[in-house]
């Protein structure tokens, strides 16, 4: 027996082995699917969901089951879109948004909605010219972190129905057209030049009344000043009064002597004076003095 018919033998008695086990590679080929960590499989039967395999390995029915969709589970980026709005004070401005979302569901995704791009670029547009219509242009150009919240909130209320998770939303520019930004540029130009003039206004205000204190505090020590003078005057009088008091009529002789020798002494003093008249009463002012003092001793 040659080798080729040796062959043929052996093949036709296995054939039935060969093709089981053949059957069975297949099947088990077919069976197993090993799904990325970054993807998720929709297995349809029959053309209906069966089941929807997760990372790692998995195990359908041969024949039966079949992978329909592969759906990616990586963040994604929607390009971005400029749609125009009109604020509530109407002016017309261009929006210029981005998305960024998640499938987090695949059967709702595949099932449920054909263009997911386009279907959360309309949506976005819809939000934007909604919420941008309830305010003002001041507000859009300084509350846009609130702005950014609303588009996100009231979107994903939208796509949880398609499986679709919102994870951030951007509102990336505000653009204006040449008119309204030459008014808006007078605008700013004029508040500037108004709080110029009330700063310096507060500044003369301010000067003022620095000015009125300081005459105030001036007229207060001035008032304390002759207040203590006065006290001093009071207390002195009080004193030569008790003195007269005592002493009788000479005491108040002694301190008129005295005030005329202390008046003498001041006029000697002054400048450019060589000579210094004295008058005739002035020497018997010195005696009167002298003679109380010795009285006194």
């Amino acid at each position: 027996m040659n080798q080729p018919d040796f062959l043929l033998d052996f093949l036709g008695g296995n054939a039935v082995v060969l093709a089981l086990a053949a059957f069975v590679i297949l099947a088990v080929f077919l069976g197993v699917r090993i799904v990325p960590q970054s993807e998720k499989h929709v297995v349809e039967r029959f053309g209906r969901l069966r089941a929807v395999l997760g990372p790692g390995i998995n195990f359908i029915v041969p024949f039966l089951d079949r992978v329909a969709h592969r759906v990616s589970v990586l963040e994604r980026q929607l390009p971005t879109t400029r749609q125009d709005a009109i604020t509530a004070d109407n002016v017309l401005v261009q929006v210029e948004t981005s998305v960024f979302y998640r499938v987090t569901e695949p059967e709702k995704t595949v099932y449920r909605i054909r263009d997911i791009d386009g279907a959360i670029a309309t949506t976005v547009a819809g939000i934007v010219r909604a919420e941008i219509g309830k305010m003002e242009l001041d507000q859009v150009q300084s509350n846009r972190a609130g702005l950014i919240h609303s588009i996100q909130e009231n979107l994903a209320n939208v796509v949880d129905d398609w499986g679709i998770e919102v994870t951030r939303a951007e509102v990336l520019d505000v653009n204006l057209d040449e008119a309204t930004r030459a008014a808006m540029l007078q605008q700013l130009n004029a508040e500037r030049a108004r709080r110029a003039q009330v700063t310096e206004a507060e500044g003369r205000k301010r000067a003022v009344e620095l000015a009125a204190d300081a005459d105030l505090y001036a007229a207060e020590q001035q008032a304390k000043a002759r207040r203590v003078t006065a006290e001093a005057e009071a207390f002195a009088t009080t004193v030569i009064a008790e003195a007269i008091a005592k002493n009788g009529l000479e005491a108040a002789q002694f301190q008129v002597a005295l005030k005329q020798v202390e008046a003498l002494s001041i006029v000697g003093k002054g400048e450019g004076k060589q000579v210094v008249l004295l008058p005739s009463a002035a020497i018997d002012a010195f005696g009167d003095a002298f003679k109380l003092l010795k009285g006194k001793s």
